[in-house]
């Protein structure tokens, strides 16, 4: 089946060869781009979805979020607006919840997660385990992440259980709950922080999960300067998360490297903490994508159209390159060249704004601007 999207008023590609485009059409066929131009050039389909003169933007990519939890934490959240400074130690209130629920409860919370998400636009998504910290509840996790994403990651190494033991916590990571884990997982993350794992633990559980096959993601640099962004790069990491604290060494790091600076906007809006320097990143040349960190804790937003909003308006950015790094940019996070930008030959994943122009996502704070959202060359909404 091929479905012409027909109308369009202007066409946000994310494509740095033709960024925009304007009274446009494009041409899905099966689950692919395969013509874009001008409106009036455009050929039949079997389907026709009239934009009616509003924005096409790609569907957004989020490739960092937390979804597989039980309960919520919004005593927690209450407090912090109190005055009480967030350290990471309430990841050990969602372990216990999670812990305690069963299977179908935690499914159908992730489902309920995602299919929010895509109401909101977002068409890819990646979903970490680490809020098991057993071998059976992490690799139960990402079973269930399995489902609704083919962007699993292995997080493990998220926090110290209560009571355990850094190193003996550390080498279970690396060892029996890595090996648990990797039929689950693409990728492995860890969060490299005071409180968390220190440099050498992260090094250890990052190189026995490379050793595991699976491909790198660090939270590097949340809540102080440290040792993440660097590790990182050096051990090719797609994507270095957070990235709040950097030197300058951080910087020229990630400037110089294939590593993507993952900013998270949505942590810095709940726990009243400075916004990373978005514009520091761009100006060196590294590449910065957006996502949600959607979780129960310290970021609980489902949408990038909201993190895209904070970007401009805290981060410093415009809205052509908050958009661009919460679509082709999350992409890179993911190394993906199928999808986060509209050209031919990618994965069709569109959504239609109820808005002339791509601006509106951050003119328009919090106003629902989706109207339809094309997944895989599939109508879904």
């Amino acid at each position: 089946m091929s479905l012409l999207i027909a109308n369009i008023g202007e066409l946000f590609t994310a494509d740095p060869e033709c960024v925009v485009r304007f009274d446009a059409a494009i041409v899905v066929d099966g689950d692919r781009i395969v013509w874009i131009g001008l409106n009036a050039d455009a050929p039949q389909a079997d389907e026709r979805l009239d934009a009616g003169g509003r924005a096409v933007i790609p569907g957004f990519v989020d490739s960092h979020a937390h979804l597989v939890f039980a309960g919520d934490r919004h005593a927690e959240f209450a407090a912090r607006m109190s005055g009480e400074p967030y350290t990471g130690g309430g990841i050990r209130t969602t372990v216990a919840a999670t812990r305690m629920t069963g299977d179908e409860a935690l499914r159908a919370n992730t489902a309920r997660l995602t299919e929010e998400m895509l109401r909101q636009g977002t068409t890819t998504v990646e979903i970490k385990s680490g809020y098991g910290l057993t071998v059976e509840d992490e690799a139960r996790s990402l079973r269930i992440a399995e489902e609704f994403t083919t962007e699993t990651t292995y997080l493990g190494a998220h926090t110290v259980p209560a009571g355990a033991d850094a190193d003996e916590y550390t080498a279970l990571a690396c060892g029996p709950m890595l090996e648990a884990c990797a039929p689950y997982a693409k990728w492995a993350d860890v969060f490299c922080e005071r409180g968390a794992f220190d440099g050498d633990q992260a090094r250890a559980v990052l190189t026995a999960s490379a050793n595991a096959g699976l491909a790198l993601r660090v939270h590097a640099n949340q809540l102080t300067a440290g040792p993440g962004v660097r590790l990182a790069v050096e051990l090719g990491a797609a994507s270095a998360d957070h990235c709040t604290h950097l030197t300058d060494a951080d910087v020229d790091a990630l400037a110089g490297g294939d590593t993507v600076a993952t900013l998270l906007p949505g942590a810095e809006f709940s726990t009243r903490s400075p916004y990373p320097d978005a514009r520091r990143l761009i100006e060196a040349g590294a590449t910065v994508a957006l996502a949600t960190d959607c979780n129960p804790g310290s970021s609980f937003t489902s949408s990038m159209a909201f993190c895209v909003a904070l970007a401009v308006r805290e981060m410093h950015m415009t809205p052509t390159e908050a958009l661009t790094a919460a679509t082709a940019g999350g992409a890179e996070a993911l190394r993906r060249s199928d999808i986060g930008r509209i050209i031919v030959g990618a994965r069709a994943d569109l959504v239609v704004l109820d808005a002339p122009s791509h601006v509106h996502l951050a003119y328009r704070p919090g106003t629902p601007l989706v109207k339809s959202v094309v997944q895989d060359g599939t109508i879904v909404r």
